[in-house]
């Protein structure tokens, strides 16, 4: 039996830690450097559809993902000023039909959940990496306090600035969309009854779109709104705004939206920011995952769930072929590439449909979500039965014949 090999996490996010559980798990040494000096600092809810979930299975998390998460009944899109329902969609069949449910959850407490199942990787807090080196026999990171860590791999989980990416690759100059977002979250405590919150929302309109759920067992409820502006370009997920600004540029919209702006203590807002689907993520030992490999728009919920199947490919094709990484790595991103890129892409596209000015051109997208929903083969909001039907657990390209010696 070959050697475990040694692999170097950069970055302690979702994707970072899901990697390092999938590799534990399969007897390979890990280490996780993140620059931050604590775990899960930045708040905000996330999807995690059917996909994701069935690689929480095979991790043996699903079930406390799903507890510390919320489970909407239906998915609905409403207009963004009368409230008129333009679609409808069961949620509670997702287990059914794809194998697994749809969960919103907050991002720190996933972080959590995942943290406490890592029985022997090493978490390095406060690390932040500036430069990779994979050329070598061995994989190099280079920290900005002068220490360096050597491993038979480094790979890159350091999102969307990533450092590795840019020390591999070079800079990668990304093109804003012309899209400003804001977030916040409110306890439902303080949320009006008659204000309905029960399913995953979302409200379109002209030039922009608003979506709320809930999470933490349906203790809070996240709102990302999402509206066509060129005032502002930083792309940062914590910088604070002050709440006017927001019921300013929603004033024209639904009532209750407003209502939810005003409950708000603390709002953050970022612009976003589009890039390229990379020709290639590895370079020698040295690969990404999640994010620092394929950023992607927020349209299809699948950052996340992206970056969580890129780790179990990732651990399952190092334990495929543990005495040749470089093998490996390539074999890893061959796999994922053309899945990933395929979702870059259609959140691209989800994009433009959901912001469009003209009122004749919402009443064509309207009627065909009608459509859908009646009549479609899909039955999803946004055609994604492709995404949540596959199950990395299972795929035929990752079954390893040869255990690893830990």
């Amino acid at each position: 039996m070959a050697r475990a090999p040694r692999i170097a996490i950069i970055g302690g996010g979702i994707g970072g830690l899901a990697a390092a559980l999938a590799l534990e798990q399969r007897g390979i040494e890990v280490q996780v450097f993140e620059q931050s000096s604590q775990l899960g600092d930045i708040g905000a809810g996330l999807n995690l559809s059917p996909n994701a979930l069935k690689v929480f299975r095979a991790l043996g998390v699903e079930q406390g993902a799903i507890e510390i998460g919320y489970q909407a009944d239906f998915q609905i899109i409403k207009s963004w000023h009368s409230g008129r329902l333009i679609s409808r969609v069961d949620r509670k069949g997702f287990a059914e039909r794809f194998g697994a449910p749809h969960v919103t959850l907050h991002r720190a407490d996933l972080i959590e959940l995942l943290a406490r199942a890592l029985k022997r990787t090493e978490v390095r807090l406060a690390t932040r990496c500036i430069a990779v080196e994979g050329d070598g026999d061995t994989a190099v990171a280079r920290f900005a306090d002068g220490s360096t860590a050597e491993a038979d791999a480094v790979v890159g989980a350091d999102g969307l600035h990533s450092a590795v990416r840019s020390s591999l690759f070079g800079p990668q100059a990304p093109h804003f969309t012309g899209c400003i977002c804001y977030r916040g979250l409110v306890a439902m405590d303080e949320v009006p009854r008659d204000i309905e919150t029960r399913d995953g929302t979302m409200w379109m309109g002209p030039h922009g779109h608003v979506v709320h759920y809930r999470v933490r067992r349906g203790e809070l409820l996240n709102i990302v709104a999402h509206y066509d502006s060129d005032a502002w370009t930083e792309e940062s997920w914590t910088r604070e705004c002050d709440r006017a600004e927001i019921l300013a540029t929603y004033r024209r919209w639904n009532d209750d939206l407003v209502r939810l702006y005003s409950l708000g203590e603390r709002w953050y807002k970022w612009a976003l920011y589009d890039r390229e689907p990379l020709e290639r993520w590895s370079r020698g030992r040295a690969t990404l995952l999640g994010d620092s490999a394929h950023a992607m728009l927020p349209y299809l919920g699948q950052g996340a769930c992206m970056a969580i199947e890129d780790g179990y490919v990732l651990a399952a094709s190092i334990a495929k072929e543990p005495g040749d990484v470089v093998s490996a790595l390539k074999a890893y991103e061959a796999l994922r590439m053309p899945r990933t890129r395929r979702t870059v892409l259609g959140s691209r596209m989800r994009a433009r449909e959901n912001h469009l000015a003209s009122p004749i051109a919402r009443l064509v997208r309207d009627a065909k979500f009608l459509l859908r929903d009646r009549f479609g083969a899909d039955r999803t909001a946004f055609q994604a039965a492709w995404l949540y039907e596959y199950d990395v657990a299972r795929d035929p390209a990752l079954k390893v014949s040869e255990p690893v010696e830990a």
